[in-house]
């Protein structure tokens, strides 16, 4: 048995190819479909340089410590900003190889998506948490008779939920009532 410690020697090419029909057919070069496509020719590609022209790299961008330099070309749709930005800034100080760096990578997001929470409360059009989360299709199209005498999953984290998508809402009410009273007071 091949999947025993014992295993048999494995046979030498000839006696394979005699036993088995079509065994080793591309072990000769002359018959690979792949052999012209394995050979070094830098001319057959049609490219004009050596190493592409770098982009220009107008902000600092995060590096992965494996690596020397940039790749040729690289995305900038999504910049780092804010404390966001300083997490995964944080991050790259650690090797990909480690928890850390993915760790903080997710921490990085996170905050990034209360940042962006935060945001739309000073824009003219705030996020809507009525319209957003669910809240309104629960009550429209029996959210909690679904659930009963069920295994779903999001049952386990349904009671934090309310905390999750509120609490940046409280906490805004908050501290806009903290503000105006102590602008009053003055």
């Amino acid at each position: 048995m091949v999947y025993r410690a014992d295993h048999p020697p494995v046979p030498d090419h000839d006696e394979l190819r005699a036993r088995i029909p079509g065994w080793g057919v591309d072990l000769d070069p002359a018959d690979r479909p792949s052999v012209p496509r394995e050979r070094f020719d830098p001319g057959a590609t049609g490219a004009h340089w050596d190493f592409p022209e770098r982009q220009p790299e107008l902000r600092p961008r995060e590096r992965s410590i494996e690596h020397g330099t940039l790749p040729p070309v690289f995305g900038t749709t999504a910049p780092l900003r804010g404390v966001s930005g300083a997490v995964r800034r944080f991050a790259y100080r650690y090797s990909e190889g480690r928890a850390a760096h993915w760790l903080l990578l997710l921490a990085g997001d996170r905050v990034d998506a209360v940042e962006s929470h935060l945001r739309s409360l000073t824009t003219v059009h705030p996020d809507n948490p009525i319209t957003q989360t669910g809240i309104r299709t629960e009550i429209t199209h029996h959210g909690m008779r679904s659930r009963r005498g069920t295994t779903r999953v999001d049952m386990h984290h349904a009671w934090i939920d309310p905390i999750i998508v509120g609490g940046p809402w409280v906490l805004a009410g908050v501290a806009a009532t903290t503000i105006v009273r102590s602008l009053r007071r003055r």
